[in-house]
Parts: structure tokens; C-alpha cells; sequence
């Protein structure tokens, strides 16, 4: 990949939230791309969390671009239950022109994991971006996605070529853990934990359902209960709770993201956003849940339709 190593990067990291880019950290020490960050990281009530990311971002050379914590979280739940379909168009339109500016080769961006609607959004905003730039120069940007709560080192067959696993060696992980351990206080417990030999259950400080600011274990004994009708999403949710050995963060996958206009949600698929808000309904916190069909399917389609007129 060109730009590797040096201060003149041709690769942009796109994120839904802060945070999202110690998972592709190795990756970044080398790349050192521009760095694109949808939200603040504030969530529903907790305080915004850009200027840590801000402080890693320095730390491996990497800038800020021009979409950096443009938004709140709610901003996006309020677009995606409003059907503002302009909101979401208007991110991938200024996204397809910073990667012609600043001639960016390739992008490495959140997966569509179901798991997050912003996430999902995100990758939705990316793809139609690299779609964009394609159709206006004729230039094929080369098109990444990476796991945000999934285990780091997944990294399933792909159907067009093979996807980048980067292996980080003793220095490259030992500057990944000090990130994570520096991200937060309670990060840095997980991270001590881990070094001992438990599973590191970090990912869970930014995943785990919450009502209050802090981790909900009665939300979370409800959500594990509704998810027993959905074994393959339930195994998800347990193993993100379960931890992860620290070891697999070695591993970064950058998996190849392949006619995305193409995706399908096969019949009866329930994501986990779509459980979650309901509860989250339930407790009074949400007026109206996020659906995949009602709320998600609209918007892909008209962002879509959008793309074609480029």
C-alpha cells in the first residue's frame, strides 16, 4: 500500500465513533492516515470521549480529518428514526470529496456488524462514498472493513480477494496495549486484568448495554434473555461479554468490502440494535426503536438511489 511509513499518507481510517481506531492501532503506526471520525463518542448522556482519540491520533502520527466528532449520537438515532436521508447523503458526499482532495488510494472503515445502527450507518456512508469518487474520476479506491466488536483476528473468506492480516511484533503490540491502557482509567483495568492472564473485557466498556452512563446488568440479563430465540446473534453477544484473550489483538484483519449495494438481510434476521432499542423503549429512554426494515432498508436505498445520479 502506498504512503506506509512516511508523513504522506494515502489511506483514510473512517469511524463511527472514538475509540474504534485502537482496533486497526498497528495499522496505524505505519499508515498514519487521515482519520475520520462520525460522532463525538458522547453517546446518550456520557461525556464526549474525541479528545483521547485525539491524544492516539498524535501519538502514531495520524490527523484528524475533516468530519471529526461532526455529530452526537443522538443526532444520528434522530436522523435514522426521522428518515432525514439528506443527513446521511450529505456525509457520504463531503467523505467521496476530502478522498479526491486529498487523493486517498484506500480506506479502512467500521464493518456492518448489526450490532450498532451508527456502526451499520457508517459503513453505509463509506461505501457509498468510494462508489462516488469511482463513478466521478474513474478511480478505484481500494475499499477495507475491520470487526469493531467481533474478535480482532476474525476474518472470514472473501469472495473477491483475500483480505490483510497484519501481525504486530513485540514493539508494534506493546504501543497498541500502552493506547488502550492510557484511552481511560477503567481501560487500563481491563488491560492490567488481561496482563495477569484474564480474558480483556474492554470492548464491553463501549458495547455492553447501558442506561445510566454505566454498564446496566439488569438491561443486560433482559437482552441475554431475548436473545435465546436468536442462538447465532446470542453467541455474539456472550462471547463480546466474555472477553477476549489479549493476545488475539495482535492480529488486525483488513477484510476487502465487495459490492456493498449488494448486501441482503436474509429473512427473519433480527440485529442486535433492533432488540437493544426496544428495551431501551421499555425504560423510557427512546420515544421509537430502530428497525432494520422500517428505519436502515429506506435509508441504504435512497443513498443508493442518490449514488446512481453521480
Amino acid at each position: 500500500m502506498k504512503g506506509e511509513g512516511n508523513n504522506w499518507s494515502r489511506a483514510a481510517l473512517v469511524v463511527a465513533h472514538p475509540s474504534h481506531e485502537l482496533r486497526v492501532h498497528g495499522w496505524m503506526q505505519t499508515a498514519r492516515p487521515h482519520v475520520f471520525v462520525l460522532t463525538d463518542g458522547s453517546g446518550r448522556i456520557s461525556e464526549p470521549r474525541l479528545q483521547r482519540t485525539t491524544r492516539v491520533l498524535e501519538e502514531v502520527g495520524a490527523r484528524p480529518a475533516s468530519i471529526y466528532g461532526r455529530v452526537k449520537d443522538l443526532d444520528v438515532y434522530d436522523a435514522l428514526i426521522k428518515l432525514n436521508f439528506p443527513f446521511f447523503i450529505q456525509l457520504a458526499q463531503e467523505l467521496a470529496e476530502e478522498f479526491e482532495r486529498q487523493q486517498i488510494e484506500y480506506v479502512v472503515g467500521d464493518s456492518d456488524e448489526g450490532y450498532s445502527s451508527t456502526h451499520d450507518a457508517c459503513r453505509l456512508v463509506i461505501d457509498a462514498a468510494v462508489e462516488m469518487v469511482r463513478r466521478r474520476s474513474q478511480r478505484q479506491l481500494v475499499n477495507f472493513d475491520f470487526a469493531v466488536v467481533s474478535p480482532p483476528d476474525e476474518c472470514p473468506d472473501s469472495p473477491c480477494n483475500e483480505a490483510i492480516r497484519i501481525h504486530l511484533n513485540d514493539e508494534a503490540f506493546a504501543r497498541k496495549v500502552a493506547a488502550v491502557r492510557g484511552y481511560s482509567p477503567k481501560l487500563a483495568l481491563d488491560v492490567e486484568a488481561a496482563l495477569r492472564g484474564e480474558p480483556f473485557k474492554g470492548v464491553r466498556r463501549f458495547s455492553e448495554p447501558k442506561l445510566i452512563g454505566e454498564i446496566d446488568k439488569e438491561l443486560t440479563t433482559e437482552l441475554l434473555s431475548a436473545l435465546r430465540a436468536y442462538p447465532a446473534l446470542e453467541k455474539t453477544v456472550k462471547d463480546i461479554l466474555s472477553g477476549t484473550e489479549l493476545d488475539r489483538f495482535r492480529t488486525e484483519c483488513l477484510r476487502p468490502v465487495c459490492a456493498p449495494a449488494d448486501k441482503q438481510t436474509a429473512p427473519g434476521e433480527v440485529r442486535f440494535y433492533e432488540l437493544y432499542g426496544k428495551k431501551l423503549v421499555a425504560a423510557g429512554h427512546y420515544s421509537e426503536p430502530i428497525c432494520h426494515a422500517d428505519h436502515f432498508l429506506p435509508l441504504a436505498e435512497a443513498v443508493w438511489r442518490h449514488v446512481e445520479t453521480c
